[in-house]
Order: structure tokens, then C-alpha cells, then sequence
């Protein structure tokens, strides 16, 4: 059966400067000694939002007014490096349903897909814009429109964003979990064994 379809998420946003932001500042490796993923929202981006004393630092995400945004804004080549996927897992433990950068590394952009959480290419010039329109208001909705492909504000913002159509239709139609999907085709699987015969 097909999971629930993401045609959209919404929610407030916030802006992580900086390009290049790999997997292991969302998620620094000791935090990554669990059983589970539960729990695991509470580390994330931990190294920049708390210094060595743990003291919290200026980082976007201690701030008060981004304290419930569930949309993250971001640059270029977001979740580079290792292919952890506790890295995705933390952020949607974290609260984020959606992602909005300039571009993705591969292997992080399939583990958010497979979290239901959309990730969509802007331009760095809307990216820009995008970030100037939530730092002035806070309070500004966002929408990731995963069927028509745009990103809207409720302040009148209404720019393009791009994902591969493998995506989009994985989370259009409730299929964006593999794991789902190999439990809803378990018949089809068994009868191709017998069928090859050497497995």
C-alpha cells in the first residue's frame, strides 16, 4: 500500500549561511552511537549551535525567532561528504519537513526523499531573496509546492525550484519508502525467486 503523498509542506523557514555544509556538521559522528534515530534531533548542527563549554553561539537555530521553523534554507551543495544517513534523520527528528538550496549532494537528497522530506533546487538569486524575506519576517510562511514545483511565501513570493522527476513522483504518489516498498511487493518477490530458480 502507498504511504501518505507529499504534494506540499509548509511552515516557517530558516536560513543556514554558508556552502558546502556536510553531514558531519549536521550531524557530528559521536552523536551517531544509537540504536535508533529517535532522539537524534536534539544534536543536530550541534558543534556550530554550542561552543566547546556548551554555550549556545549565535547560530541561526538558537535564535529565538527561528525557534519553530520547519522549512530549512540553505546553499550550495548542502549535505556533502560521508553518506550518513543520520545526517536527513536528525533534521526531520529536529522538526524540518522540507528543504529549499541551491543545489544537494546525491546521497543525502535520496535519504531526505525516502523521510518524505521534499529537497528543491533555487537559484542562489532566489535562494538570496528567499533568505532576505524570512529574516525580515520571521512569522513568514513557506510553502514547498512539490506538485507544481514552486516555492511560495505568504508574503507574495512565488519563485521556480527544480528536483529530479524520480523524486517528485515518489513523493507524489506515497512511494518515496523503499523499505514499504519491498513489503508491499513481498508476493511478487518470492514468485521471482522460484522463478530464477538459483536463489
Amino acid at each position: 500500500m502507498a504511504l501518505e503523498p507529499v504534494p506540499s509542506v509548509l511552515g516557517s523557514a530558516v536560513f543556514i549561511p554558508g556552502a558546502d555544509i556536510d553531514t558531519d556538521r549536521i550531524i557530528p559522528a559521536r552523536f551517531m552511537k544509537c540504536v535508533t534515530f529517535d532522539g537524534l534531533g536534539e544534536f543536530a548542527f550541534y558543534d556550530v549551535r554550542f561552543d566547546e563549554h556548551g554555550a549556545k553561539t549565535n547560530h541561526p537555530l538558537n535564535d529565538p525567532r527561528f525557534a519553530n521553523a520547519s522549512i530549512l534554507v540553505a546553499g550550495v551543495n548542502f549535505g556533502c561528504g560521508s553518506s550518513r544517513e543520520h545526517a536527513p534523520q536528525s533534521l526531520r527528528k529536529y522538526g524540518f519537513n522540507g528543504v529549499i538550496a541551491e543545489s544537494f549532494a546525491e546521497i543525502f537528497y535520496g535519504n531526505s526523499t525516502t523521510l518524505a522530506m521534499p529537497c528543491v533546487m533555487a537559484s542562489a538569486a532566489d535562494v538570496a531573496t528567499l533568505r532576505d524575506a524570512i529574516e525580515a519576517d520571521p512569522d513568514t510562511v513557506v510553502t514547498i509546492d512539490v506538485q507544481a514545483l514552486r516555492v511560495r511565501t505568504s508574503g507574495g513570493l512565488d519563485i521556480p525550484v527544480t528536483m529530479p522527476d524520480s523524486a517528485r513522483e515518489a513523493l507524489l504518489s506515497g512511494r518515496w519508502d523503499p523499505i514499504q516498498e519491498l513489503l508491499d511487493n513481498d508476493a511478487s518477490i518470492d514468485a521471482k525467486a522460484i522463478e530464477l530458480g538459483y536463489v
